[in-house]
């Protein structure tokens, strides 16, 4: 009795891991697999974050203003430029509500002054 008692106890696991590995599964597909963007970084915006591009790895369906977060939490003196840099999406000025793909390539481009 105590065997079959210890039996079922094993094949309730088991079922339990079967349901958290289909959760996690499902989960993935959902979410699907990371994207990479390589992000520009021209002018004011190179001296602010000491580098001339980075390559970050995004969920699908992220917009260039899920980036700019990413961006703003790693380089926080980019906040200097924020309210008036704009963005290009693959060499085309975008607005930050675009979705991003993988491979694609955002430039931030701070306001440029001069005479």
């Amino acid at each position: 009795m105590a065997e079959e008692s210890k039996d079922a106890c094993d094949a309730n696991k088991a079922v339990e891991v079967i349901k958290m590995q289909k959760t996690s599964d499902m989960a993935e597909m959902e979410v699907g697999p990371l994207i990479q963007v390589k992000v520009l970084f021209f002018a004011r915006a190179r001296e602010l974050t000491g580098l001339t591009d980075i390559s970050l790895l995004m969920p699908p369906r992220s917009t260039a203003r899920d980036c700019m977060s990413k961006l703003l939490n790693k380089f926080p003196k980019l906040e200097e430029i924020y309210n008036s840099m704009v963005v290009a999406l693959n060499e085309e000025y975008a607005p930050e509500s675009t979705v991003l793909r993988n491979s694609d390539e955002l430039a931030i481009i701070p306001p440029i002054s001069g005479g």
